[in-house]
Protein backbone atom coordinates (compact mmCIF):
# COMPACT_ATOMS: atom_id res chain seq x y z
CA UNK A 1 0.00 0.00 0.00
CA UNK A 2 1.37 3.42 -0.97
CA UNK A 3 2.12 6.15 1.55
CA UNK A 4 -0.81 8.09 0.13
CA UNK A 5 -3.21 5.18 0.61
CA UNK A 6 -1.96 4.76 4.18
CA UNK A 7 -2.47 8.46 4.90
CA UNK A 8 -5.95 8.47 3.40
CA UNK A 9 -6.93 5.34 5.29
CA UNK A 10 -5.94 7.00 8.56
CA UNK A 11 -8.34 9.86 7.80
CA UNK A 12 -10.93 7.73 6.01
CA UNK A 13 -13.48 8.10 8.78
CA UNK A 14 -13.42 11.84 8.20
CA UNK A 15 -13.69 11.41 4.43
CA UNK A 16 -16.67 9.12 4.79
CA UNK A 17 -18.45 11.36 7.29
CA UNK A 18 -18.48 14.24 4.86
CA UNK A 19 -19.00 11.96 1.87
CA UNK A 20 -22.07 10.50 3.49
CA UNK A 21 -23.28 14.02 4.10
CA UNK A 22 -22.94 14.70 0.41
CA UNK A 23 -24.91 11.66 -0.56
CA UNK A 24 -27.92 11.35 1.70
CA UNK A 25 -29.77 14.55 0.92
CA UNK A 26 -33.19 14.55 -0.72
CA UNK A 27 -33.97 17.92 -2.26
CA UNK A 28 -37.39 19.53 -1.91
CA UNK A 29 -39.32 19.68 -5.18
CA UNK A 30 -38.23 22.66 -7.24
CA UNK A 31 -35.38 23.54 -4.89
CA UNK A 32 -31.67 22.85 -4.96
CA UNK A 33 -29.35 23.62 -2.09
CA UNK A 34 -25.91 25.02 -2.59
CA UNK A 35 -23.43 22.14 -2.29
CA UNK A 36 -21.64 23.51 0.77
CA UNK A 37 -24.92 24.16 2.58
CA UNK A 38 -25.96 20.61 1.82
CA UNK A 39 -22.80 19.16 3.34
CA UNK A 40 -22.96 21.34 6.44
CA UNK A 41 -26.64 20.62 7.14
CA UNK A 42 -26.39 16.86 6.93
CA UNK A 43 -22.95 16.27 8.44
CA UNK A 44 -24.16 16.62 12.03
CA UNK A 45 -26.85 14.00 11.46
CA UNK A 46 -24.33 11.59 9.98
CA UNK A 47 -21.95 12.10 12.89
CA UNK A 48 -24.80 11.48 15.34
CA UNK A 49 -25.54 8.20 13.57
CA UNK A 50 -21.95 7.10 13.91
CA UNK A 51 -21.90 7.93 17.61
CA UNK A 52 -25.21 6.22 18.38
CA UNK A 53 -24.93 3.05 16.29
CA UNK A 54 -23.59 0.25 18.53
CA UNK A 55 -22.68 -1.93 15.55
CA UNK A 56 -20.50 0.79 14.02
CA UNK A 57 -18.92 1.53 17.40
CA UNK A 58 -18.10 -2.18 17.72
CA UNK A 59 -16.45 -2.18 14.30
CA UNK A 60 -19.06 -4.33 12.54
CA UNK A 61 -17.88 -3.90 8.95
CA UNK A 62 -20.98 -5.52 7.46
CA UNK A 63 -23.13 -2.89 9.17
CA UNK A 64 -20.74 -0.14 8.08
CA UNK A 65 -20.87 -1.33 4.48
CA UNK A 66 -24.67 -1.39 4.64
CA UNK A 67 -24.67 2.23 5.77
CA UNK A 68 -22.23 3.23 3.05
CA UNK A 69 -24.21 1.41 0.38
CA UNK A 70 -27.39 3.18 1.45
CA UNK A 71 -25.86 6.64 1.71
CA UNK A 72 -23.05 6.85 -0.83
CA UNK A 73 -24.17 5.27 -4.05
CA UNK A 74 -27.07 7.43 -5.14
CA UNK A 75 -25.20 10.71 -5.27
CA UNK A 76 -21.65 9.78 -6.14
CA UNK A 77 -20.75 9.72 -9.82
CA UNK A 78 -18.77 6.48 -9.83
CA UNK A 79 -18.76 6.40 -13.63
CA UNK A 80 -16.87 9.67 -13.78
CA UNK A 81 -14.63 8.58 -10.92
CA UNK A 82 -13.67 5.42 -12.80
CA UNK A 83 -13.09 7.41 -16.00
CA UNK A 84 -10.80 9.83 -14.17
CA UNK A 85 -8.89 6.93 -12.64
CA UNK A 86 -8.36 5.31 -16.05
CA UNK A 87 -7.47 8.53 -17.88
CA UNK A 88 -7.04 8.12 -21.64
CA UNK A 89 -7.54 4.35 -21.38
CA UNK A 90 -11.23 4.90 -20.57
CA UNK A 91 -11.97 5.69 -24.22
CA UNK A 92 -10.48 2.39 -25.39
CA UNK A 93 -12.76 0.33 -23.13
CA UNK A 94 -16.06 -1.01 -24.45
CA UNK A 95 -19.30 0.09 -22.73
CA UNK A 96 -19.49 -3.31 -21.04
CA UNK A 97 -15.90 -3.00 -19.79
CA UNK A 98 -16.58 0.53 -18.56
CA UNK A 99 -19.55 -0.75 -16.56
CA UNK A 100 -17.50 -3.58 -15.06
CA UNK A 101 -14.68 -1.20 -14.12
CA UNK A 102 -17.14 1.26 -12.59
CA UNK A 103 -18.77 -1.48 -10.51
CA UNK A 104 -15.46 -2.93 -9.32
CA UNK A 105 -13.96 0.49 -8.60
CA UNK A 106 -17.00 1.45 -6.55
CA UNK A 107 -16.77 -1.79 -4.59
CA UNK A 108 -13.04 -1.24 -4.04
CA UNK A 109 -13.51 2.24 -2.60
CA UNK A 110 -16.42 1.23 -0.37
CA UNK A 111 -14.70 -1.88 0.95
CA UNK A 112 -11.28 -0.29 1.38
CA UNK A 113 -12.50 2.56 3.54
CA UNK A 114 -15.46 1.01 5.34
CA UNK A 115 -13.19 -0.40 8.03
CA UNK A 116 -12.19 3.09 9.15
CA UNK A 117 -15.63 4.52 9.85
CA UNK A 118 -15.66 3.32 13.45
CA UNK A 119 -12.44 5.29 14.07
CA UNK A 120 -14.26 8.60 14.34
CA UNK A 121 -13.00 10.41 17.46
CA UNK A 122 -14.93 13.67 17.83
CA UNK A 123 -13.20 15.45 14.96
CA UNK A 124 -14.92 18.59 13.70
CA UNK A 125 -15.32 19.94 10.17
CA UNK A 126 -14.75 23.58 9.24
CA UNK A 127 -16.29 24.74 5.96
CA UNK A 128 -14.50 27.28 3.83
CA UNK A 129 -16.48 29.90 1.86
CA UNK A 130 -17.76 28.43 -1.39
CA UNK A 131 -16.41 29.99 -4.57
CA UNK A 132 -19.30 29.67 -6.96
CA UNK A 133 -20.71 31.83 -9.73
CA UNK A 134 -24.20 31.75 -11.16
CA UNK A 135 -24.40 29.05 -13.79
CA UNK A 136 -21.44 27.04 -12.49
CA UNK A 137 -21.92 23.32 -12.99
CA UNK A 138 -18.72 22.21 -11.24
CA UNK A 139 -17.48 23.45 -7.88
CA UNK A 140 -15.12 22.40 -5.13
CA UNK A 141 -16.42 22.22 -1.57
CA UNK A 142 -13.44 22.88 0.68
CA UNK A 143 -13.29 21.66 4.25
CA UNK A 144 -10.71 21.53 7.01
CA UNK A 145 -10.97 18.65 9.45
CA UNK A 146 -9.84 19.50 12.95
CA UNK A 147 -8.54 16.32 14.54
CA UNK A 148 -8.45 15.51 18.23
CA UNK A 149 -4.67 15.16 17.87
CA UNK A 150 -2.38 16.10 15.03
CA UNK A 151 -2.49 18.77 12.37
CA UNK A 152 -5.75 19.60 10.57
CA UNK A 153 -6.43 17.81 7.29
CA UNK A 154 -7.79 19.59 4.24
CA UNK A 155 -10.40 17.46 2.47
CA UNK A 156 -12.06 18.89 -0.61
CA UNK A 157 -14.87 17.54 -2.79
CA UNK A 158 -15.17 17.95 -6.54
CA UNK A 159 -18.86 18.22 -7.31
CA UNK A 160 -20.86 18.39 -10.53
CA UNK A 161 -24.37 19.73 -10.94
CA UNK A 162 -26.80 17.23 -12.41
CA UNK A 163 -30.43 17.64 -13.37
CA UNK A 164 -31.81 17.63 -9.84
CA UNK A 165 -28.85 17.57 -7.46
CA UNK A 166 -25.08 17.71 -7.07
CA UNK A 167 -22.90 14.63 -7.33
CA UNK A 168 -19.41 14.14 -5.97
CA UNK A 169 -16.84 12.81 -8.43
CA UNK A 170 -13.59 13.19 -6.47
CA UNK A 171 -12.22 13.55 -2.96
CA UNK A 172 -8.97 15.48 -2.57
CA UNK A 173 -7.03 14.79 0.61
CA UNK A 174 -4.24 17.24 1.45
CA UNK A 175 -4.11 18.28 -2.21
CA UNK A 176 -3.96 14.77 -3.64
CA UNK A 177 -6.88 13.36 -5.63
CA UNK A 178 -8.18 10.06 -4.30
CA UNK A 179 -9.39 9.11 -7.77
CA UNK A 180 -6.49 10.11 -10.01
CA UNK A 181 -4.03 8.64 -7.52
CA UNK A 182 -5.10 5.26 -8.89
CA UNK A 183 -4.20 6.24 -12.46
CA UNK A 184 -0.59 5.04 -12.50
CA UNK A 185 -1.60 1.71 -11.01
CA UNK A 186 -4.45 1.29 -13.50
CA UNK A 187 -2.24 2.26 -16.44
CA UNK A 188 0.32 -0.34 -15.39
CA UNK A 189 -2.35 -3.03 -15.12
CA UNK A 190 -3.71 -2.15 -18.57
CA UNK A 191 -0.21 -2.11 -20.06
CA UNK A 192 0.45 -5.62 -18.77
CA UNK A 193 -2.94 -7.26 -19.22
CA UNK A 194 -5.25 -4.95 -21.10
CA UNK A 195 -8.55 -3.60 -19.84
CA UNK A 196 -9.74 -7.11 -19.00
CA UNK A 197 -6.60 -7.57 -16.93
CA UNK A 198 -7.50 -4.48 -14.90
CA UNK A 199 -11.04 -5.75 -14.39
CA UNK A 200 -9.71 -9.09 -13.16
CA UNK A 201 -7.25 -7.40 -10.79
CA UNK A 202 -9.99 -5.23 -9.28
CA UNK A 203 -12.38 -8.17 -8.98
CA UNK A 204 -9.71 -10.32 -7.31
CA UNK A 205 -8.85 -7.51 -4.92
CA UNK A 206 -12.50 -7.01 -3.99
CA UNK A 207 -12.91 -10.72 -3.33
CA UNK A 208 -9.78 -10.66 -1.19
CA UNK A 209 -10.98 -7.68 0.85
CA UNK A 210 -14.42 -9.25 1.21
CA UNK A 211 -12.90 -12.46 2.51
CA UNK A 212 -11.06 -10.71 5.34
Amino acid sequence: MSAFHTSVRRSAALVLIAAAALSCVAFPAGAQEAPDAMVKRVAQDVIATIKSDPAIQAGNEARIRDVLEAKLLLNFDFGRMAALAMGKNWRSATPEQQKRITDEFRALLVRTYSGALNQYRNETIDYKPLRMNAGDTEVTVRTLVQRASGAPIQIDYGMEKKADNWKCYDVIVAGVSLVTNYRDEFNEQIKNGGVDGLIKTLADRNRGVAAK
